[in-house]
């Protein structure tokens, strides 16, 4: 082990309630509308549209086909912002519509936006390498430059939603949404903020495919975790944003509440640059039910990081293993549905452990076919469409190259 940092929380001072969920994704716009299509397990499937895939052997993503910016924003111009920060945007906006939330209520409150991202603007970023490649330094697109930072993706949500507290991007890749989350969880259990936006935005884009397939990480027509026949992730995109407020004051206002945020667990065990490692999963598991006051026994149902490649989806399923014995609750991943969304991957899954509680299903892993008997008997990984369940307690789960480990548990309220 070279390193290793660890970053939990301590018991709560104020409990922390979720109000609001918006996503921007490959299978919905809208909570709701996500929710109906994770329950009927719906793929979202197609050969990228996003850059030119000439020369890739391997050409399918999960894109947002329909997303109109300007029918969701009310503030930015979409000529002034990337990809990413825009999709993050309008989530951060339907969340707020979600909560009852309006501008009026933000204003003069202590509420800001923390965002976690993989690539940034990585789009922006291929915009400006084609136009260098084509004239060089003459012909790049100067309105192009001032988007390019990767922290314009928290500053577009506060911009969009009039908001003045912390704004932060974290770019710890494909924990980021929860590294976010927990981010935001602080602020607002310990009185430093009234209100927080919490979530992640990434953009479908050249380097993050190309680099995925140099890996041998990427799965040519379909991700299957789980499967006996998983070979990889696909790569996919969107936005997702939570909104989290004082529970006192959430019931103050009749709020619908989703859930309770229960706490989280963060660490690095940085023994590998891309392959995770299940001591390290463990150590994290652990840590988010002690901040959380949770057993494993208690837990209903674990939303995976279930990437679809052979070593995640053994070596996350170890660490579950190692934490739960053979008592295992349901385990599905909801990126055989969406793909791989990076730095949004963890939110969405958030939003779906939100969604379970509060209707009462379990998330599908909607393409496994043949189990894979190398994991070992007795799971539960909900294959094909969602399924009726009573969920008080989901977890969540984003992992990351580097060993960057991000747990966090939400609670129905009894």
């Amino acid at each position: 082990m070279i390193s290793q940092v660890i970053w939990m929380t301590e018991a709560p001072d104020r409990r922390v309630a979720v109000t609001g969920l918006g996503t921007v994704s490959s299978i919905g716009i809208g909570a709701d509308a996500f929710t109906k299509s994770l329950r009927e397990g719906t793929v979202a499937v197609a050969p990228v549209g996003g850059f030119d895939t000439a020369g890739f052997p391997y050409v399918m993503a999960s894109e947002v086909r329909d997303f109109d910016s300007g029918a969701l924003l009310t503030r930015l111009d979409a000529r002034q912002w990337g990809r990413s920060s825009l999709l993050g945007a309008a989530a951060a906006r339907l969340a707020a519509a979600d909560a009852g939330i309006s501008e009026r209520d933000l204003a003069g409150i202590r509420a800001g936006a923390i965002m976690g991202t993989t690539g940034g603007e990585s789009v922006v970023a291929q915009q400006l390498a084609a136009q260098w490649t084509d004239g060089g330094l003459a012909s790049l697109d100067a309105a192009l430059i001032p988007q390019l930072p990767a922290s314009q993706i928290a500053n577009a949500v506060s911009t969009e939603l009039g908001l003045t507290g912390d704004t932060l991007t974290v770019p710890t890749a494909c924990s980021a949404s929860n590294f976010a989350l927990g981010y935001a969880y602080d602020l607002v259990r310990t009185g430093e903020a009234d209100l927080m936006v919490a979530g992640g935005a990434d953009a479908v884009n050249r380097n993050t495919h190309a680099g995925f397939y140099r890996l041998g990480a990427l799965a040519e027509e379909t991700c299957r975790p789980f499967d006996t026949h998983r070979s990889g992730i696909l790569t996919g995109e969107g936005g997702v944003a939570l909104l989290l407020e004082p529970l006192a004051d959430a019931r103050g206002r009749g709020a619908v509440i989703y859930a309770e945020v229960l706490g989280y667990g963060m660490n690095c065990d940085a023994r590998h640059m891309v392959h995770p490692d299940a001591d390290g999963i463990a150590a994290c598991i652990r840590m988010a039910h002690r901040a959380s006051g949770v057993q494993p026994r208690q837990v209903d149902y674990i939303c995976a990081h279930g990437t679809g490649t052979p070593t995640n989806d053994a070596t996350e399923v170890a660490a579950i293993r190692d934490v739960f014995g053979t008592d295992l609750p349901p385990i599905s991943s909801i990126k055989s549905m969406i793909g791989h969304a990076m730095g949004a991957a963890s939110g969405f899954g958030a939003v779906a452990c939100c969604k379970a509680i509060h209707e009462g299903f379990l998330p599908p892993t909607a393409t496994l076919q043949e189990p894979d008997e190398a994991l070992g008997p007795g799971i539960d990984f909900v294959p094909g469409k969602g399924r009726t369940a009573d969920v008080t307690i989901a977890q969540n789960h984003g992992f990351a190259f580097g060993g960057n480990n991000v747990i966090v548990l939400f609670g129905r309220l009894g």
